[in-house]
């Protein structure tokens, strides 16, 4: 593996936890859910609250509710919301508090009602909001119709089908019925995915993700203090994010995800990891569409070919590049944000528990979110070895 650049290696993930449950819970509000997971994740690296520096935190709240709810006085808090990427981009934010020297331990949390809408407020569509003023007017409705803008123009720039996209919800799908805390677990077949209902063209409903409750936490240190923790280090090799425009009218180019192309860069340079020695990639599935563009915006194949790279259950179980292991947005489960859930797998894969789907000597692994429609991007190099 390379040297790659500075910060590599110098801060680690020593804790990892989902909300006690994952689905409908209209029991439970988005503040909950960020202090279930919480509260896992620091039981998980066996950090105490009162030692926590720093929150990061994403979702309808202010930067303080976070740590009043848990108890927590950090001498650092951070609200950064560029949407299902955040908890990505927030690893960045990490490295950079810790070799600053303005905290040691910081705790990332995610708590969201995606499904009940308890604690949440609105939907960010509002008249007065940009998408309001400048799409809605045109016909440009919710999360399926802006992501098919992209998928229509990839698929006319390139020739990817419908059954090409059919093979990410199927092989995803087939991971999810290995974890017990999936959503949805039945198999299903691209002529399924092909037979269920129409949502937006051209994404049928097995082509969308799941909407539900739920939430998560990592807690990540420096290096040299992550060897006194709990659980084997996962040592952050390489960050980056990016962005290109807010709403999906603005972005530079349908068919290329140029925003995930910086963050990657980012990310592959400060790593000084090849692409031959990724071993487990966790990207962001809210449409089947997200993570073929991806593929090609990290490089993985050329512009164009990511159709052809997912079929015949390649990303699946027993395939050649293992994908979205715990069942993804598809089919695992999806609050709305749901970068922390890539993180979250990753840290369990490569630390090797995770019985009955581990990919077998995981040792380097990328994770890889969108925020908003295409509008920002995060990457992450996460690694057993530094």
């Amino acid at each position: 593996m390379a040297s790659g650049g500075k910060g590599r290696g110098r801060i680690a993930i020593v804790g990892a936890a989902e909300s006690d449950a994952l689905g409908k819970l209209p029991q439970k509000s988005a503040l909950m859910l960020h202090a279930e997971g919480a509260r896992n994740a620091l039981g998980d690296a066996g950090i105490a609250p009162s030692e926590v520096d720093a929150v990061l935190s994403t979702g309808r709240q202010t930067a303080n509710d976070v740590p009043e709810y848990l108890g927590i006085r950090p001498r650092y808090m951070d609200n950064t919301q560029m949407g299902g990427c955040s908890f990505i981009a927030h690893l960045q934010h990490a490295l950079g508090l810790i070799e600053a020297g303005i905290a040691e331990v910081v705790l990332i949390t995610h708590g969201e009602s995606g499904r009940s809408r308890v604690g949440m407020g609105g939907t960010g569509f509002s008249p007065d909001s940009p998408p309001g003023q400048y799409e809605m007017p045109f016909g440009i409705g919710g999360p399926a119709t802006r992501y098919g803008l992209a998928a229509t123009r990839h698929m006319h720039e390139y020739g990817t089908t419908k059954r090409q996209l059919a093979w990410v919800a199927v092989a995803t799908r087939d991971w999810a019925s290995l974890n017990p805390r999936a959503s949805m677990r039945d198999p299903i077949t691209v002529q399924d995915v092909l037979d269920s209902r129409q949502v937006a063209w051209p994404f049928n409903l097995l082509d969308c993700c799941l909407v539900t409750d739920g939430g998560g936490a990592l807690v990540v240190t420096s290096a040299e203090r992550a060897r006194d923790c709990r659980q084997k280090p996962v040592y952050v090799l390489g960050t980056g994010e990016a962005t290109t425009h807010s709403i999906v009218s603005q972005m530079p180019r349908f068919h290329i995800w140029d925003a995930a192309i910086t963050s990657g860069q980012g990310a592959w340079a400060m790593s000084g990891v090849k692409h031959s020695e990724i071993d487990l990639a966790m990207l962001y599935d809210a449409f089947t569409i997200v993570p073929i563009m991806a593929l090609e915006a990290l490089g993985f194949c050329g512009f164009g070919e990511g159709g052809a790279f997912v079929e015949g259950g390649r990303t699946g179980p027993g395939g050649d590049f293992p994908m979205n292991t715990n069942g993804g947005g598809l089919s695992y489960t999806h609050t709305g944000m749901y970068g922390m859930f890539l993180l979250i797998e990753a840290v369990r894969q490569l630390r090797g528990v995770c019985e009955g789907r581990q990919v077998p000597g995981a040792k380097t692994a990328i994770c890889h979110g969108t925020g908003g429609i295409f509008s920002a991007a995060a990457t992450a190099i996460l690694s057993t070895e530094r």
